[in-house]
């Protein structure tokens, strides 16, 4: 009989590696460790169509009930592992059982980065990366009125425009000189932020939050440039890897659990997804992501890994958002460029800005423009 494997983490990731594992003909025992009281379910829609109310946790479910059977699949909901014995090869679970493991895939996610201010953990202070938050969130939305975010990533922004179509009064506080700083160019950002302001959000750049101030709940956010009144504040200012557990059973972490391009960490022990900090040859350098592609990709590459399989795990990567009625979808990583094109007129909002170092084109964003999007991808596969 085949050693059993473990999965740690029920995301997309673990979903995608259990999934594979049985089609590439492991038939040992396979089960699967999530700390979520929920089966594998989409998480993009958390921040759109499941924040606004239009659809079910289930419609998120990414297999139905009857896949884990079909599969000999043991999903464990509302699990938490809390130690890895390398040596015994096993895993310890918070509620007493223990797992033993012949190969162990480490899909652990990432978790929201915490505020460390006055305040924090005022109520009316969410933060959101579950289904739990977002219903946590919608209770606590009732009669608000006035919702401060702060971050004008990717959740920030893809929730300001969610709160606004439900008529809230909504305000953006960004650190950075400008939106989406840290992943896209000057022009994106600035298309982006004209539509939030087109649609009524108040936008505040080179916005350092100092206090969070409230008696029994959230009241207000105060700033170097001044207090702005909440009746609900969402903390959105970006991710850190749930690499712990991975950091206590000696394994290799730096913002994420280091891997080779074959997906392995040490001794049997592998990690995908957000997670997992692997090498990338296309962009010379470490790299973590956070997409649906990667989670997917990355839980089949290290699934065919542990079955012996020897490919090297270097993707082109791709991410999308939804505000309002523009799409952007992005190709590659903008690392490194050192100049921008931009095809067609942002005035018309159909548009993409092309990265380029030297004549290598890097990464392509896309604003309603899919096809532009679709030839990226080739071009740079």
């Amino acid at each position: 009989m085949q050693e059993p494997i473990v999965i740690i983490g029920a995301g997309q990731a673990a979903l995608k590696c259990a999934e594979t594992l049985r089609r590439l003909g492991f038939d040992g025992p396979l089960r699967m460790v999530g700390d979520e009281p929920h089966p594998p379910y989409q998480r993009p829609p958390l921040s759109k169509k499941f924040l606004s109310g239009d659809c079910t946790a289930e419609q998120l479910w990414l297999a139905p009930a009857a896949f884990f059977d079909q599969n000999a699949i043991e999903l464990m909901t509302g699990a938490e592992a809390i130690a890895i014995d390398r040596a015994r090869r096993s895993v310890a679970l918070r509620d007493g059982r223990t797992l033993p493991f012949g190969r162990l895939l480490m899909a652990t996610g990432s978790r929201p980065r915490s505020l460390t201010i006055t305040g924090a953990r005022l109520p009316g202070v969410h933060a959101l990366r579950s289904i739990d938050d977002v219903v946590a969130m919608r209770s606590s939305l009732g009669d608000a009125a006035r919702i401060v975010i702060m971050g004008g990533g990717y959740i920030g922004l893809e929730v300001a425009a969610v709160l606004r179509t439900m008529s809230r009064d909504v305000t953006v506080l960004e650190a950075q000189d400008r939106l989406l700083q840290r992943v896209v160019s000057p022009e994106v950002s600035h298309y982006f932020s004209e539509l939030h302001r087109a649609k009524g959000v108040r936008i505040f750049t080179g916005a350092t939050v100092e206090a969070i101030v409230g008696r029994d709940r959230v009241e207000a956010v105060e700033t170097g440039a001044g207090r702005f009144p909440a009746d609900i504040v969402l903390v959105a200012i970006g991710s850190v890897a749930n690499d712990d557990l991975a950091t206590s059973a000696g394994l290799e972490t730096a913002n994420g659990i280091v891997v080779d391009a074959a997906c392995h960490s040490a001794d049997g022990i592998y990690a995908a997804g957000d997670c997992a900090r692997f090498p990338s040859r296309r962009y010379g350098t470490s790299i973590r992501l956070e997409s649906v592609q990667n989670a997917a990709d990355q839980g089949r590459a290290a699934a065919a890994a542990m079955l012996g399989a020897s490919d090297i795990y270097d993707p082109v990567p791709w991410f999308w958002s939804d505000q309002y009625d523009t799409k952007l979808q992005i190709a590659g990583l903008s690392l490194g460029h050192d100049r921008i094109s931009v095809d067609g007129d942002p005035s018309t909002g159909t548009f993409a800005v092309n990265y380029f170092a030297g004549d290598r084109l890097l990464a392509v964003d896309a604003i309603n423009a899919p096809r532009a999007h679709m030839m990226a991808r080739r071009q740079m596969a």
